[in-house]
């Protein structure tokens, strides 16, 4: 049993990821006149269009609940 736990372990241990932050680095440090927010790629830019749209559609719809809110019931 100890034999097993240490093997696992250290197997584990053993895998090796490449370093990917220099390319990451140069990617982002590029000046191209893209916004660093966007730099990431289409999944940055979907990102960033679907939290606009979230923003801008909450902000109406609380706008608009003010506005149902702040008008009188009227009494039959």
């Amino acid at each position: 049993l100890r034999q097993i736990s240490q093997r696992t372990i250290s197997t584990a241990s053993r895998r090796q990821f490449e370093n990917r932050v220099p390319e990451k680095q140069k990617l982002f440090q590029e000046d191209n006149g893209i916004p660093v927010h966007l730099k990431g790629g289409l999944m940055d830019a979907l990102l960033y269009r679907v939290t606009m749209g979230l923003t801008v559609f909450g902000t109406a719809y609380v706008v608009y609940e003010l506005l149902v809110a702040s008008m009188p019931k009227k009494q039959k």
